[in-house]
């Protein structure tokens, strides 16, 4: 689900807005929409960035409903199979967010496994919203008013209801139409105009975090379509706005816990033998009192924006970068790979990106008033008493209230015969295990999980034992057995 709010270049966003012409075609309605605007097809061309990949725009209806509308262009990026005689077919990923490019994910190398890069033609795409694909677009000017994040009052309440209603405004107004239709629902008719225009019969997918939930509704939507799912580190679209909150600040302090369990047993941790928690307790209290200078540079963190540490340096996780962080933030030496400050703040130039518009489409976590925020929020603290919450979703929050959500909370409804892989770490600070397990009951006998009983978000690529796994499902089709675990191992440090 990570993503972190950039500047968006006024070239980039000019060519990913624009709306062609209408599509000229005859009407076309149900299921078969997507087959006849994924059939008219693509031209792949070399892309400039990386000329061994290939790029192409595929045009979509903005508005499904209205398939003969106008259209946005969805960039697509691959990298064909290496063997083409033993090329299955296409696998089509998306690396989550929101806000994440799966273009800019396949122009880099993709990180799958020899074997998948030599199956199958490897196809990334910037969702709707995204990056080349009319990415949400805002006015700096308007976007950089943002109030802090952590409400204290009604009043403050009310200032980030007030100031919702001119972001969408003024965001609306440089995205265009796309901008009322980003939800996940829509992304899933999107991959399955891509799957036509790659000439698949069925779907092959791969999606990681926020990417999960695409897959999800597509399971949903198009259940006869699909060979093979393999949904790694899974978003539960079952739950409400608390449920939302509370599971993942009780994720987040699972994530800091184990790095001090690690720091207790590794005696190459910068702060073996510390009290870890008395630690991020002062450092906390700086940040609070407006004190925090982030080493190497002369910028101030908030305590908000501090918390985001807990989340990032657990991803993967890095610990020992963590654990010499930590050390510099209490005055100790600043580490060679300092990394900068964490969270989101004010951007430079003319234009801004917004990518959680597309969370608030697709989640309702609208609020009466400040006491039912309040509310959410001792219930986060009270399971997380370290971290207190988790700052990214709950960042998100406050600029949700009062939009549109068209495609609501609801769970899980999978008709389709092909079986699906679910994967997820016992210890992930972003999307909580209970989220995936919870996924792979709704979908039903279909849904397998697979469980890493390590740390670290998104498992494939993690372990040989996890690859290999998902390796063998999206090839031959082979279905761990149920309640296969792969083993934890430990975090090494990051070269």
């Amino acid at each position: 689900m990570l993503r972190k709010t950039s500047l968006l270049a006024t070239a980039l966003v000019m060519m990913g807005t624009v709306l062609t012409a209408p599509i000229a075609a005859a009407t076309v309605t149900g299921k078969d929409v997507t087959n006849a605007v994924g059939k008219r097809g693509v031209t792949w061309r070399p892309c400039k960035e990386e000329p061994s990949v290939e790029c192409a725009t595929l045009k979509v209806p903005v508005d499904w409903s209205k398939p003969n509308g106008p259209t946005i262009g969805l960039a697509l990026a691959r990298r064909k199979a290496e063997d083409s005689a033993a090329r299955i077919g296409s696998l089509l990923t998306n690396p989550g967010g929101p806000g994440n490019s799966g273009v800019d994910g396949i122009l880099r190398p993709t990180g799958f496994s020899e074997e998948i890069q030599r199956r199958f033609d490897i196809v990334g795409y910037d969702p709707r919203g995204v990056a080349r694909s009319g990415s949400v677009t805002c006015s700096a000017s308007v976007y950089n008013q943002m109030p802090y994040p952590v409400m204290k009052s009604q009043a403050d309440f009310d200032k980030w209801v007030a100031f919702d209603k001119k972001l969408r405004a003024d965001c609306r107004k440089r995205t265009g139409p796309v901008y009322d239709h980003l939800d996940s629902k829509n992304v899933a008719r999107d991959m399955d105009a891509i799957r036509a225009a790659l000439g698949d019969e069925k779907l092959t997918s791969y999606g990681v975090s926020y990417g999960t939930l695409a897959q999800q509704m597509y399971a949903e939507m198009f259940p006869n379509r699909i060979r093979a799912m393999v949904l790694d580190s899974n978003m539960d679209h079952s739950l409400n706005a608390k449920a939302f909150q509370v599971t993942e600040a009780d994720t987040v302090q699972d994530s800091f816990e184990e790095f001090i369990a690690w720091c207790e047993r590794d005696t190459g941790c910068a702060l073996h033998g510390r009290d870890i928690r008395a630690l991020w307790k002062k450092v906390v209290a700086k940040a609070e009192r407006g004190e925090l200078v982030w080493p190497g540079g002369d910028d101030k963190v908030s305590a908000h924006n501090l918390l985001w540490l807990a989340v990032i340096m657990n991803e993967a996780p890095d610990w020992h970068l963590e654990a010499q962080v930590l050390l510099a933030l209490d005055g100790g030496p600043v580490p060679d790979d300092m990394p900068g400050p964490p969270g989101n703040g004010p951007v430079s130039g003319k234009w801004a990106e917004l990518p959680t518009a597309i969370l608030c489409e697709d989640w309702n976590l609208g609020l009466r008033d400040y006491k039912e925020y309040a509310a959410v929020m001792r219930a986060s603290n009270a399971v997380a008493p370290d971290v207190r919450y988790n700052p990214m979703p709950m960042g998100d929050m406050p600029i949700c209230q009062g939009h549109p959500v068209t495609n609501p909370q609801h769970r899980l409804r999978y008709k389709g015969s092909a079986p699906l892989l679910v994967g997820t770490s016992k210890h992930d600070p972003d999307t909580p295990y209970r989220w995936s397990a919870n996924v792979a009951r709704q979908l039903g006998p279909k849904a397998t999980l697979l469980t890493y009983e390590g740390w670290g978000h998104g498992v494939y690529g993690m372990t040989e034992c996890t690859t290999k796994a998902m390796d063998g499902y999206l090839i031959s089709l082979t279905v761990p057995k149920r309640g296969t675990t792969c083993p934890a191992e430990e975090p090494e440090p990051k070269s």
